[in-house]
C-alpha cells in the first residue's frame, strides 16, 4: 500500500483534540484510530506493539543486523489533528494539478488560489489531496504516520535493506501540547528519533522557538456611568490600553524567519473584569526574558496609574528551542541533509515557528529533529498533500534508517 492511500483512509477518523478536555486523550476519536493503527501494526509484522492508558501507541520495527551495535532509532508521529477547522466528514479528493487554483468544490467555488499559497506552481504535474474545502484535510500528522508504516511495510518485503531495530510511536493531543506529557522516553527504548511531522518533503528542522504562556488578569471598578467621574475603573479598557502598548511590529502577522513576536490568543471581559491570553515566542532565550519583563513593565506602569491589583501577570515556561539538545547531535541533522540533497532537492532548514514533540522529548533525553511529509496549509480547509513528496518522504526514510544503522551508538 502507498503512503497516500493510508493517507486517504485515515482521514476517516475525526480526531480533533479537545483544548477544553482535561484527559488524555481529549478526543474518543483518537481512541479508535490508535486501535485500527495497533491492529496494522501487528499485521505489519511489528512488534511489542502497546497501547497505553493514555493512547500512545507503541511499537518496533525489528532490527535485521546480527549484533547490531548501532543506534536504536525513534520515528514519531502525532494522532490527533488541530479543532481549528472543521475535522469531521471529510471528503478527501486526488486532484492531478496542472497549474492555476486548486478547485476543492467548483459548487461552492471554495478553491487553493495560486495568488495566496504561490509555491502552489512548484506541483505542476504532481497529484494533490485535500478536502472538498468544507474542512480541513489532517495530513498533520496522518501523513507523517502513513509514511512510518508505508516505510514498515517495505522493511518488511525487503529483508535484503538493512537496519537496526526502529521504535515507532503514534502520540496524542500534539496539537494542544500535550502530547509528550506522558510519553515515556525510558520505555520508547530509542536512543535518538525524528518527528515526521511538518510541511513539505525536504524539510529538516532542529531549531524551535523558545514559549512562555501569558495569563494577564485586570480588576475593575464598576459603577453607574452617569455618576463614573473620577470613580469607575473600566477592566475592558484597560485591557485594551495594555494590548495596545505592544508594538505592532513585534506580532505573529509582522513577523518571519528567526524574528519573535506577542501574541494575543484571547481576551475576554467587562468593566469589573478581563482576561487576556498571550504567547511569547522566541527563538533566541535571552529575547525571550526581555519580552517576558516588558509585559512585566506594562504591569508595574498600569497599576502604577490605576491602582496596584489592578493588572496581574502571570507567566510560565512552555518550552525550549531544541537547538541546545540538537547542536551536540550533528549526525542527526547531517544524515537527512545528505539523503535528501543526493535525491535532487535542497533542504529548508528554516527554523520552526512554533514547537514540536521534539522540543520536549529533546529536553527527556532523546534528541528529536524534525522531517518534512510532504504537505501544506495546516489547519485550514486549504491543507492538501501531495502524493508525489509523500512518496519521496518514505524512499527518504528508507535510506536514513539504513545510514543510522552504521552510526555510532551514541550519535
Amino acid at each position: 500500500m502507498k503512503a497516500h492511500e493510508r493517507l486517504l483512509a485515515y482521514t476517516a477518523y475525526p480526531t480533533g483534540s479537545d483544548p477544553n478536555c482535561e484527559t488524555i486523550p481529549s478526543s474518543p476519536a483518537e481512541w479508535d484510530f490508535a486501535r485500527d493503527l495497533q491492529k496494522e501494526m501487528e499485521q505489519l509484522g511489528l512488534t511489542n506493539v502497546t497501547l497505553d492508558e493514555h493512547c500512545y501507541l507503541m511499537g518496533e520495527i525489528p532490527g535485521n543486523i546480527d549484533n547490531y551495535q548501532g543506534p536504536v532509532l525513534g520515528l514519531i508521529a502525532h494522532m490527533d489533528v488541530s479543532c481549528e477547522a472543521p475535522f469531521e466528514n471529510i471528503k478527501p479528493q486526488i486532484i492531478h494539478y496542472e497549474g492555476g487554483d486548486v478547485i476543492q468544490n467548483e459548487e461552492k467555488d471554495l478553491r487553493i488560489k495560486v495568488s495566496d499559497f504561490p509555491f502552489l506552481e512548484n506541483y505542476i504535474g504532481c497529484d494533490i489531496i485535500t478536502s472538498d474545502g468544507t474542512t480541513l484535510l489532517g495530513a498533520d500528522n496522518k501523513a507523517g504516520i502513513a509514511e512510518i508504516l508505508t516505510l514498515a511495510e517495505y522493511l518488511g518485503e525487503h529483508p535484503e535493506v538493512k537496519h537496526g531495530p526502529i521504535r515507532v510511536c503514534f502520540t496524542p493531543d500534539e496539537e494542544i501540547g500535550r502530547s509528550s506529557d506522558e510519553f515515556d522516553v525510558e520505555k520508547f527504548g530509542a536512543d535518538c528519533a525524528y518527528t515526521v511531522d511538518g510541511d513539505a518533503f525536504g524539510e529538516c528542522q532542529w531549531e524551535t522557538f523558545n514559549a512562555i504562556e501569558v495569563n494577564v488578569y485586570i480588576n475593575g471598578f464598576s459603577i453607574h456611568p452617569g455618576s463614573a467621574k473620577n470613580k469607575m475603573i473600566n477592566a475592558a479598557r484597560i485591557a485594551c490600553e495594555f494590548d495596545h502598548m505592544i508594538p505592532d511590529s513585534e506580532t505573529p502577522e509582522h513577523t518571519e524567519d528567526h524574528e519573535g513576536f506577542y501574541h494575543l490568543c484571547e481576551m475576554k471581559g467587562d468593566v469589573e473584569h478581563a482576561e487576556m491570553e498571550y504567547i511569547i515566542r522566541d527563538h533566541d532565550w535571552e529575547k525571550a526574558k526581555k519580552r517576558a519583563e516588558f509585559l512585566r513593565s506594562i504591569e508595574t506602569f498600569l497599576n502604577g496609574r490605576y491602582g496596584e491589583g489592578t493588572v496581574e501577570v502571570k507567566m510560565e515556561e512552555s518550552y525550549h528551542n531544541m537547538l541546545e539538545i540538537i547542536e551536540k547531535h550533528p549526525r542527526l541533522i547531517e544524515l537527512p541533509l545528505e539523503i535528501i540533497r543526493e535525491m535532487g532537492t535542497e533542504p529548508d532548514t528554516s527554523p520552526i515557528r512554533g514547537g514540536t514533540d521534539g522540543a520536549f522529548l529533546s529536553f527527556k533525553g532523546l534528541p528529536c529533529p524534525n522531517l518534512g511529509p510532504g504537505a501544506h496549509n495546516f489547519h485550514g480547509r486549504r491543507e492538501f498533500a501531495v502524493i508525489q513528496s509523500m512518496d519521496k518522504a518514505v524512499e527518504m526514510l528508507i535510506t536514513l534508517v539504513q545510514r543510522i544503522a552504521c552510526e555510532d551508538k551514541n550519535i
